[in-house]
């Protein structure tokens, strides 16, 4: 007999490749460092930011990602990362039962958290191009539609006048998932948060502001919305040294962040380049990774493992198939990641 509920039975959690590997592209981070106002910061730190609590709800934290993305303190509700966000958001926003829209593929913990606070998933498959079926989308009659953009694992942007429509004609709230936005030639949503009643954005410090470590995520929409949300997360969702460390970035590194994003995006094209030499074909890409179809994309995974490069495998993905995805970083990685790319491919 098992305690566990029924409908969570047959849910497994989440689990990476574990496998510890001499370059790790598997996991979209920023492979350039941290921000160096956040390692002043963890060094400098005294006893009292480990033998304190924080102070509750975060708000030092909120009044830097209010400066940063241009609203209120009250329009940022924040986490222990994006996806405690997003799961806040879900529960706070769903009743039991209700669907939880999104496109597939995308971030594969939006339907777990569907699940375990109760909700339906709604899986709307991506168009042939990787665009958003807002039509689709919207016959769900889910009350949130999450939309991830850059989406992920595709990489694909998402269009303002496809995100437009959506929020224009959404029964409910739509949350718009920004994690790659600091890559994204769009610049992102963030004014739609700014104007639109019914959108929540959310961002992390966990890949462009090199902090993935420090677990911290945010999010911006109107007074009305993020008032609900802080009612589904507890007080203290962040050590006060991961607080301290986002504080710093986010009001003395924006010019770092951007200019090793810059790096980032010009690496991204010309390994992109690198591939198509090699007969592969990437995913048009906003984000700081490609997703690159392949069939047998597991097997290539493991056997580049083998040789000490960890990249990230799907395996029948919705409309693509086998996958596999790159992270992008300083190029001496990325020559490593081909090197071993090209010896695993022949065995295929």
């Amino acid at each position: 007999m098992t305690a566990a509920k029924a409908e969570w039975r047959d849910l497994t959690p989440y689990r990476p490749t574990t496998r510890i590997c001499r370059v790790n592209l598997g996991d979209n981070t920023n492979l350039f460092g941290m921000p160096p106002s956040a390692e002043r910061v963890l060094r400098e730190a005294g006893v009292d930011s480990v033998a304190r609590y924080p102070e509750s709800y975060a708000p030092g934290l909120k009044r830097a990602v209010a400066t940063y993305a241009g609203v209120a303190p009250e329009n940022v509700t924040t986490g222990c990362g994006s996806d405690d966000v997003i799961d806040s958001v879900l529960r706070a926003l769903s009743a039991p039962g209700e669907a939880v829209a999104f496109s597939d593929p995308t971030f594969v913990m939006v339907p777990v958290f569907a699940r375990v606070n109760g909700l339906r998933p709604a899986p709307v498959p991506l168009r042939a191009d990787c665009s958003l079926d807002v039509t689709g989308l919207l016959a769900t009659g889910a009350r949130v539609i999450y939309v991830c953009a850059p989406n992920n694992p595709t990489g694909t942007a998402v269009s303002r006048a496809s995100l437009e429509a959506l929020v224009a004609q959404a029964p409910g709230v739509v949350l718009i998932d920004e994690a790659y936005a600091e890559f994204s030639s769009s610049g992102g949503f963030l004014d739609l948060a700014r104007s639109c009643h019914n959108v929540l954005v959310t961002r992390t410090m966990s890949k462009a502001f090199g902090l993935a470590g420090m677990r911290v995520g945010w999010a911006v929409g109107s007074a009305e919305l993020v008032a609900e949300v802080e009612k589904a997360r507890g007080p203290y969702k962040h050590a006060a040294m991961a607080e301290a460390m986002s504080i710093a970035a986010l009001s003395e590194d924006v010019p770092w962040m951007r200019a090793q994003a810059e790096t980032a995006i010009a690496n991204r094209e010309r390994f992109r380049e690198a591939l198509q030499g090699m007969g592969l074909r990437a995913l048009d890409s906003d984000a700081n990774f490609l997703l690159v179809p392949l069939r047998g994309a597991m097997r290539v995974a493991e056997r580049m493992r083998d040789m000490g490069v960890n990249v990230r495998a799907f395996q029948g993905l919705a409309g693509l198939g086998d996958a596999l995805r790159v992270s992008v970083g300083p190029w001496p990685l990325l020559e490593e990641a081909l090197a071993a790319l090209r010896e695993a491919l022949p065995c295929e």
